[in-house]
């Protein structure tokens, strides 16, 4: 074998040990999530509030499977439809996996939104969305112990007051704590990946 094989063979060698070790790190990189974690995850008290047809959504209900849980209103003009269609297709990006997790819409305008209306509003995206209401005795606490800003502004416009809350996704886990949280304007992609990570950890 001549000296220049030699370095051939080097060359290659070199090249499928620094590829090899790449593969390596890329395999065992920890998983890095898009939402904010929250670390310890925070428990949350157990609620029950309103839906459609005098039925009750109650939080430990949901045991053994992640909740998807946003405050918005049926008369918002953005945020809300932004995010109820995103949480449309982060089902779809989920699969089976959409199973396991419930996609939960609380409203910040009781005044306005009865249980028939947020649930209404909520399945036009997806039948099996859940849209929750009740009134401010029972939604003032939640909003209080997830730091939920909620605020009546006079507007203009033919829907009436226009309410500012807080747009954030938060994520509860199989257990009923408050694991990490979405920003407005995450998209679904990103939403997807976290949960199905989030679903393999818990086997």
């Amino acid at each position: 074998m001549t000296s220049k094989h030699i370095h051939v063979l080097l060359y290659i060698l070199a090249t499928s040990l620094v590829l090899a070790l790449i593969a390596g790190f890329t395999l065992t990189r920890p998983y890095v999530y898009h939402a904010a974690v929250i670390n310890p995850p925070l428990p949350v008290t157990d609620f029950t509030l309103q839906t459609a047809n005098n039925e009750s959504f109650r939080l430990s209900d949901a045991r053994g499977k992640i909740v998807l849980l946003f405050f918005g209103y049926t008369n918002c003009p953005d945020v809300c439809p932004t995010t109820l269609a995103t949480f449309k297709q982060v089902y779809e990006k989920l699969g089976n996996n959409a199973q396991k997790v419930r996609f939960v819409m609380v409203t910040a305008d009781p005044e306005r939104d009865t249980p028939e209306k947020v649930a209404a509003y909520a399945a036009l995206f997806n039948p099996e969305f859940i849209g929750l209401s009740g009134n401010l005795t029972d939604l003032e606490p939640i909003w209080k112990e997830l730091g939920v800003f909620v605020e009546k502004q006079d507007s203009n416009s033919a829907a009436g007051y226009l309410v500012s809350h807080t747009a954030s996704v938060y994520v509860i886990d199989q257990s009923g704590n408050l694991l990490m949280t979405f920003a407005y304007g995450t998209n679904a992609l990103d939403m997807a990946d976290d949960l199905t990570q989030l679903l393999k950890q818990s086997h």
